[in-house]
């Protein structure tokens, strides 16, 4: 077990590239199951969550390379259709072969998903979608499975706009008969990214970024080639990195429309954001508490609520934070006050009040995004800091604290005791 150490009240300064986007990368593995042959993706982050989906593929027959950010994937040897439990429990992203394994082989078999755990995540609306297009579902005894003697084209209807489930409907609906439309679909640009790169292997899908997604089925897809969008999570971690430590940060490599309601609410927080055509720059003074509330895209993505919640334990004043998405997502409250936070939680608001200053202390990190908020709070608290349970934060961050480190910031990794 590794953690941790850093030593705050550094304000990080210069210039950072962020990766591609590990929620774009692993549909977009997936997705390449559809056919035989081999694809190529580039901008791949080295990530623990994109290892566990290397490790999935493999077993199905797969053979995956990967030289520096390209990964090759060959899927001509892919000939089963059916997923251990240990490796579906290690990675709520699983799910997203679903649509690709029902799409070539007309059935699959599975557990259901594991992951981090910030509340339930029901695979009900990936089911009902599939159920729409022709599948046979059977879901029981803690496994899922779907057989389809033909899938043809129909109306799907969203109860929530999900990305998983837009997404698997949108790769088994590509090789349908048939037309399909996804009504209320998820309209993140991780769904925009897949639909670019379905289009390549010879798909025909267009809306994606709508609530409406439209599908023509194909008779066959092809091996394709594609550069990963960029990881807007990640910029945005960086952002208010930048910002809680008063600092000056260029975040690179990023599509500023992406992030458009995050660095609109740091604007009204009192943060100084600079756009340029692949670039936001942060500067940062004091800043004033806020309301705010999570929602699908375009709204303020719940994966950033936790960074923006270390963020405000600073802030002037009184803010709000309430997390629709997730009902389990506050688990970090605790360990941030352990380091002065003064945050009283009731259902799925956060009320926050903001301190003079926060002080280091050991804490624990729950899940991917709360370790994100930990690193944030550590930088910015007088003191030293111990951070534990690292491996989660490495599931969605390649290499943190060398790239914190670039920019000034006193961060450390070493073995636990």
């Amino acid at each position: 077990m590794e953690k941790f150490i850093v030593k705050g009240e550094v304000q990080l300064n210069g210039n950072v590239k962020i990766n591609g986007a590990k929620n774009a990368t692993l549909p977009l593995m997936a997705a390449t199951l559809l056919c035989s042959g081999v694809s190529v993706l580039h901008g791949v982050p080295n990530l623990r969550d994109i290892v566990m989906m290397q490790d999935i593929m493999t077993m199905l027959g797969a053979k995956i390379t990967r030289e520096g950010d390209t990964l090759s994937i060959d899927t001509t040897g892919v000939s089963k259709a059916e997923i251990p439990e240990h490796l579906m429990r290690e990675m709520r992203a699983s799910v997203f072969l679903m649509g690709p394994l029902l799409g070539r082989f007309r059935k699959v078999r599975l557990s259901h998903p594991g992951g981090c755990d910030i509340g339930p995540r029901p695979v009900d609306l990936h089911i009902k979608a599939l159920e729409r297009i022709g599948a046979i579902v059977n879901d029981k005894f803690g496994y899922i499975q779907a057989e389809a003697l033909e899938l043809s084209g129909g109306e799907i209807y969203l109860d929530f706009p999900s990305v998983g489930a837009t997404e698997n409907a949108m790769m088994a609906a590509s090789v349908a008969d048939g037309t399909t439309i996804i009504r209320n679909a998820a309209r993140e640009p991780e769904i925009w990214d897949l639909e670019c790169f379905l289009n390549k292997m010879g798909a025909k899908i267009i809306g994606a970024g709508s609530d409406a997604v439209r599908v023509t089925g194909v008779k066959r897809l092809s091996p394709a080639e594609h550069t990963v969008i960029p990881d807007r999570i990640e910029a945005g971690t960086f952002i208010l990195a930048g910002a809680i430590t008063g600092g000056d940060v260029v975040v690179e490599n990023v599509i500023p429309e992406h992030l458009s309601a995050v660095t609109d609410k740091l604007r009204e927080v009192g943060v100084k954001i600079i756009n340029g055509d692949n670039y936001i720059r942060v500067r940062a003074g004091s800043f004033r508490g806020v309301d705010i509330k999570t929602l699908p895209y375009p709204g303020f993505p719940t994966d950033l609520q936790a960074p923006l919640l270390a963020m405000l334990t600073l802030a002037r004043g009184t803010s709000i934070i309430t997390e629709t998405i997730f009902e389990n997502r506050f688990k970090h409250v605790d360990e941030l006050a352990r380091m002065g936070a003064k945050i009283k939680v009731e259902g799925r608001t956060a009320i926050i009040r903001g301190v003079s200053k926060l002080s280091g202390a050991p804490v624990v990190v729950h899940d991917l995004r709360a370790g994100a908020a930990m690193v944030l709070a550590a930088l910015a608290a007088e003191g030293t800091s111990e951070i534990e349970n690292v491996f989660h934060i490495d599931r969605g961050y390649e290499a943190l604290e060398v790239r914190i480190q670039g920019l000034g910031g006193n961060i450390v990794r070493c073995g636990s005791n």
